[in-house]
């Protein structure tokens, strides 16, 4: 099990009690502030701490973290995280060569938003798979349509094509997630058990929804264990 931080603070402590408490089998993902001390990181990563997550999206934000995240991604190099990026498609272009210069594995959430009223072969959609195939050390959420969907549940088929296509062009690079409990999601509550049934429409075979579900995941969380 992956377990985030809340979107808003820099509080870890409940994400550090329940990794704690699950005795190796949940790892973690924090957010925290450039001052965080050497010894804050290594706690963390003790308790099984293996990223960081920092926003774009700007009306979430006061100011945007480039120097914060640079300062940070340079003293979590040695632990072996990877910093997880929430950005809107259209602050893509402007930010794609900062995104790039990262030291890490850098994941994608939600797949960078795409705008699934349009066609993924937009131009929008089109950089963010540019930025998926020549940066390998990529890797993309293919989670939320609820979030992304214009056509609405249960089923979100519009949000298909372009998780899809994810899917089965970077098989080895895709995670896949709930987003519960669903923060800041305020035109319905998604039904958890529709967004299980959302995976075989964009991981059509059982090897790519193995890769998607446990491969994947395992070497990115749990690397000692995955061979």
């Amino acid at each position: 099990m992956i377990v985030q931080a809340s979107c808003h603070g820099t509080d870890n402590r409940a994400l550090i009690d329940a990794l704690k408490t699950s005795e190796g089998l949940a790892r973690g993902v924090a957010i925290v502030s450039r001052n965080i001390s050497d010894a804050e990181l290594e706690a963390m990563h003790a308790a099984g701490v293996r990223g960081v997550r920092f926003n774009f999206v700007k009306c979430l934000v006061d100011t945007l973290p480039q120097d914060a995240l640079i300062d940070v991604a340079e003293r979590i190099r040695h632990l072996g995280w990877h910093i997880v990026i929430y950005f809107e498609p259209q602050d893509l272009p402007g930010l794609y060569d900062f995104f790039t210069s990262l030291p890490t594995i850098v994941v994608v959430d939600h797949m960078g938003r795409p705008d699934v009223s349009g066609s993924p072969a937009s131009e929008e959609f089109s950089l963010f798979m540019k930025l998926m195939r020549e940066n390998e050390n990529f890797r993309a959420k293919v989670s939320c349509p609820d979030r992304l969907s214009q056509s609405g549940p249960p089923d979100y088929d519009d949000v298909v094509p372009f998780a899809k296509l994810i899917v089965e062009s970077f098989p080895e690079r895709v995670l896949w997630g709930t987003d519960w409990p669903h923060p800041n999601l305020k035109s319905h509550m998604p039904d958890d058990g529709k967004l299980v049934d959302f995976i075989p429409k964009i991981a059509a075979t059982e090897e790519l929804q193995r890769m998607l579900l446990v491969n994947n995941p395992r070497r990115l969380y749990w690397p000692e264990d995955s061979g």
